[in-house]
């Protein structure tokens, strides 16, 4: 196999910088959304959603965000960056085992390969997921739980 020409890796690598970039942003947005930097929980949170933010409180202190004694504030910079890289490896993951045929639907009786485009199908019609990226990232977390916790 014949390494990638120069200009190919730059823009392999640019790539992989903005899309970085944007898991980054994205993975911001969402802790915001459920205040997880916040002190006190809002309100409109479902118990459930409140549970998930304490877990992501606690996990962003062992990575070493740190949370002001004074207002309970809480820094959220190293938490983003790991939700975003865990999510980004496990998209790429979904990926390579859907273009390799080796992305599986988790049937309990017998294992079926599936594509990216049928699992777009998939989370139309079962609703499970927003999109089939989504489904198909479930799908290979599933795969190597120890590598991609929930």
């Amino acid at each position: 196999m014949q390494p990638l020409d120069k200009e190919l890796r730059n823009k392999l690598e640019q790539t992989v910088q903005q899309a970085r970039t944007i898991s980054e942003e994205a993975a911001r947005a969402a802790l915001e959304q459920i205040g997880v930097g916040e002190a006190a929980p809002y309100k409109h949170l479902s118990p459930q959603e409140k549970k998930v933010r304490i877990k992501l409180r606690a996990h962003g202190r062992q990575l070493g965000d740190q949370r002001n004694s004074e207002n309970q504030l809480q820094e959220t910079d190293l938490l983003a960056e790991e939700v975003a890289y865990q999510h980004w490896h496990r998209m790429l993951f979904a990926r390579f085992l859907a273009e390799n045929d080796l992305l599986i639907y988790p049937d309990p009786e017998m294992a079926i390969p599936v594509t990216l485009e049928e699992c777009a199908e998939l989370a139309t019609e079962s609703g499970e997921a927003r999109n089939g990226w989504e489904l198909a990232a479930r799908f290979a977390a599933r795969m190597l739980p120890q590598i991609f916790p929930a």
